[in-house]
């Protein structure tokens, strides 16, 4: 459970958070003095600090300053008002997460939170590396897997970790590209500095360069307040670009100079802003071959393509496979409460010679599915999902343009079948389980309309290219291949 404190010596603040997070969600400390709230950070450690800039026996800044100096990774949210958002931005600019204007939305509080909880997790959750000596598994995250490739991925990190260079990190979606990331950071230089990571596919293309490197008041609508990026706010520390791939050419050339001088200007402003920070990259597509069409400037990729590590596909990593369904069987049993005693022979032979395109995500999807089905403490075959038990035939294509193999949902689905039977297994989050269910349910029989073809499925949804991307990769929906319009490429 997350640990959030909140400083501020305003009641009705303190109890605006309260409602907001109000439940088993997070463990709420408050402080209404900076001298409280530092006998906290020291004591707790919490995950995120709310911080307002006006307190009783010091301002703001200061204390921001002083949390800083005991941990420099907490995400500190700063809570804004009587004209004190100039003093907001320089907090920012010196690391602080956000900040806030009163009065607060609670809504928009909750979003912030919780992308805030998530980035201090990316730096304090480690990415463990294996350990074949060790009897037991230690807490935290893990890279799996003792194959010959992933035995030269951990050789990687290792030679590069302690190295101020910029990583490019390759391999398919689903793979463990951003864990390798934080295996990165959290053995450099640079571990007791912030690391941001920011998915360049799920971020519109006009305020992807607006996020990376911030902007000034008035330079585009909506823009009414100057907003620093996340270049300048990580000073000191390391940034994570995933899919970078999918950058527009105006934030290639402005990622390019920021490698070469590590210098930038906000969007619609000239003043040239200074920063220190390493850079790790990661993507899906052929950057080689987008560099030679021209999709990608050449020039930024030999600059990202300083030192490579290329992930395996799950489908390529042999016995890996046993290793990893065995220990996401133990890890998502226990978050379930669903111990599993026995996995019966043809549910193992089924997850065994199942492709995997969607890979380590998707197996952890799949796992999930099935604890969630299960009765007893045998895993059954019958609990995987029916692409697992019986894996799609990829169908020839029936012309140019036409596309492989899309996973559908077969029958008709039940709402009132899925319904009673998660309510029978005792489920808390049934509102949230539909709402997945059904957002599976919309883009898979989208996805079937198209035949796999991507660029059409986001137009009849409504949504970016991208978007639909980090959708499929969430969900765990396979699609063997996808083709694109001429006018409009992308990897297949």
């Amino acid at each position: 459970m997350p640990t959030l404190l909140i400083v501020d010596d305003e009641p009705a603040i303190q109890h605006a958070f309260q409602r907001a997070f109000r439940g088993d969600d997070f463990s709420l400390l408050a402080a209404t003095t900076a001298a409280e709230a530092l006998e906290f950070v020291v004591r707790d450690r919490p995950d995120v600090i709310v911080l307002d800039v006006h307190l009783p026996d010091a301002s703001g800044l200061s204390t921001f300053h002083r949390i800083r100096q005991v941990d420099a990774r907490i995400p500190v949210v700063m809570v804004t008002g009587h004209g004190t958002t100039d003093l907001a931005i320089e907090a920012i600019k010196e690391g602080a997460y956000e900040y806030l204007l009163k009065p607060l939305e609670l809504a928009d509080l909750r979003r912030l939170i919780d992308r805030a909880v998530q980035s201090s997790r990316l730096m304090r959750v480690p990415a463990v590396l294996p350990d074949p000596a060790a009897g037991t598994s230690p807490v935290g995250d893990q890279l799996i897997g003792r194959c010959p490739a992933m035995q030269e991925v951990y050789k990687a990190i290792g030679r590069v970790a302690r190295q101020d260079v910029t990583v490019l990190i390759l391999g398919e979606s689903g793979t463990g590209k951003e864990l390798v990331a934080r295996a990165i950071y959290q053995h450099s230089n640079r571990a007791d500095k912030p690391f941001l990571a920011v998915n360049c596919a799920a971020i519109p293309e006009a305020l992807l360069e607006s996020e990376l490197f911030g902007h000034e008041k008035g330079a585009f609508t909506g823009a009414d307040r100057k907003r620093v990026g996340k270049f300048e706010q990580c000073h000191g520390g390391t940034i994570f670009l995933d899919e970078v791939g999918e950058m527009s050419p105006l934030t290639q050339a402005k990622i390019l100079r920021l490698i070469q001088e590590q210098r930038f200007e906000r969007v619609g402003g000239g003043e040239t802003v200074q920063t220190d920070v390493r850079l790790i990259a990661a993507t899906n597509a052929d950057l080689e071959r987008m560099a030679d069409e021209d999709r990608f400037r050449k020039d930024l990729y030999f600059r990202l393509n300083v030192f490579t590590i290329r992930l395996p596909a799950l489908r390529d990593r042999g016995d890996d496979v046993v290793a990893l369904i065995n220990h996401y069987l133990m890890e998502f049993g226990r978050e379930f409460g669903k111990p599993v005693q026995e996995v019966a022979p043809e549910a193992m032979a089924a997850l065994q010679s199942y492709s995997w395109p969607g890979n380590v995500r998707e197996l952890q999807s799949v796992i999930k599915q099935s604890l969630l089905q299960m009765s007893g403490l045998v895993l059954l075959a019958d609990f995987l999902p029916a692409r697992v038990r019986q894996p799609p035939v990829a169908g020839s294509a029936g012309s140019a343009g036409a596309s492989e193999a899309v996973e559908t949902t077969g029958a008709v689905f039940d709402w009132d079948v899925f319904v009673a039977g998660r309510i029978a297994t005792g489920t808390e989050t049934l509102y949230a389980e539909s709402l997945e269910r059904m957002e599976r349910e919309v883009i898979l029989r989208v996805l079937k309309h198209t035949e796999g073809n991507q660029l059409q499925a986001a137009r009849i949804l409504g949504i970016t290219r991208g978007s639909l991307r980090s959708k499929i990769r969430a969900l765990g929906i396979s699609i063997a291949r996808s083709v694109w319009s001429d006018d409009d490429p992308g990897e297949s």
